[in-house]
């Protein structure tokens, strides 16, 4: 299930700008705490590390993902997510935009 809307939230207005401008997202500070980002990934293959567990849901478009320590590319579509462990990496292949909400934690 894709969420449409995320509600009563902070947002940082300044961009996060990575991989030359191929992926832009914004910040979000939910009143209990929680951090969460929304943004867009433009065509490109890329690693991405993590510091903290991520969960990566697919709001539109669709991505191939491969998790640290796997030979096997997998896709996720909109209203489908993945999970990336702390301390970890996964690389992405994407080859329309792919919009995602970045769940923290």
């Amino acid at each position: 299930m894709t969420t449409p809307v995320i509600s009563n939230v902070s947002v940082t207005t300044q961009a996060n700008v990575y991989f030359d401008g191929r992926c832009v997202s914004h910040s979000l500070s939910l009143p209990d705490g929680t951090k969460k980002s929304v943004g867009v990934v433009l065509p490109m293959e890329q690693r991405f590390n993590t510091a903290q567990a991520e969960v990566m849901e697919c709001v539109a478009g669709s991505c191939e993902y491969r998790l640290a320590g796997s030979d096997a590319w997998q896709t996720s579509r909109a209203g489908e997510s993945f999970r990336i462990p702390a301390n970890a990496y996964f690389d992405i292949r994407v080859t329309e935009p792919y919009h995602y909400i970045c769940h923290y934690g």
